[in-house]
């Protein structure tokens, strides 16, 4: 895919640690809890609560978990009334950043990511600023340590996607959204586990910063990814490997 933010990839893999931590598990939740509310408590009729639940399940939700956040949805149990809302901004550099929030409190959080974004450099726009940058497709990670290249070609081509990218320890593959569950249904045919799927927002292109421009958009994209309410963070910054050397060592 022309102009593939490795943004992409380095959000997923920090959501297996915060899975590990436990972190993640509550916005899960409430992506469960808004899925079974729009579209009942069937993930066999209800598909982005199927996504949610399996989103769920890579991170080790504990079962109970789930099936308390989709009671919740349904209204068999008390629970918070989320809303989900689109934040639009930009970073140091003027790079495009979009945010996928679900909050019981739109002023609190309006209010709290603003001042994220100033602190870090960034300012925080008005609907409709940069989404046109971007384009929703289907993501899937897999461990490139364990599997073989030509093997996970085959298969997610054979599912369906576009682009199969190496980065780092893992191959990124990049498809059309309709094609998610085809290119997953694929890779598991072929006995091939994929560490995260999901649907997301990329760029049709990225913005190249130098290293300590660059420095400052991810420091903002991981305090806006760590806030309690952003549940998706999505950039147009050319995450490249003299950054990412240069991240890691910050």
């Amino acid at each position: 895919m022309a102009g593939h933010s490795h943004w992409a990839g380095i959000k997923h893999k920090k959501a297996l640690v915060d899975a590990k931590r436990g972190k993640i598990f509550s916005k899960i939740a409430k992506q469960i809890t808004i899925a079974a509310r729009n579209g009942g408590g069937d993930p066999a009729d209800n598909l982005s609560l199927r996504y949610c639940i399996d989103r769920a399940r890579a991170a080790n939700m504990p079962k109970d978990n789930i099936t308390r956040a989709i009671k919740k949805g349904t209204g068999e149990i008390d629970g918070i009334n989320y809303e989900e809302i689109c934040y639009e901004g930009y970073g140091p550099g003027g790079v495009a950043i979009m945010l996928g929030v679900v909050t019981d409190n739109r002023n609190r959080s309006a209010g709290e990511i603003k001042r994220l974004f100033e602190k870090y450099g960034g300012s925080l726009g008005r609907n409709g600023c940069v989404a046109w940058q971007f384009e929703t497709k289907a993501f899937l990670l897999v461990d490139a340590g364990r599997f073989d290249e030509e093997h996970v070609f085959e298969a997610a081509i054979e599912g369906g996607a576009d682009d199969i990218e190496k980065s780092g320890e893992s191959y990124e593959i990049v498809g059309p959204p309709e094609s998610f569950e085809s290119i997953r249904d694929a890779l598991a045919a072929a006995e091939i586990e994929t560490e995260s799927a999901s649907v997301t927002n990329m760029p049709g292109s990225t913005v190249a910063l130098d290293v300590k421009t660059g420095l400052r958009v991810l420091k903002l994209l991981e305090a806006l990814d760590d806030h309690d309410d952003v549940d998706t963070t999505d950039t147009n910054l050319d995450v490249t490997d003299e950054l990412m050397a240069a991240a890691e060592e910050d």
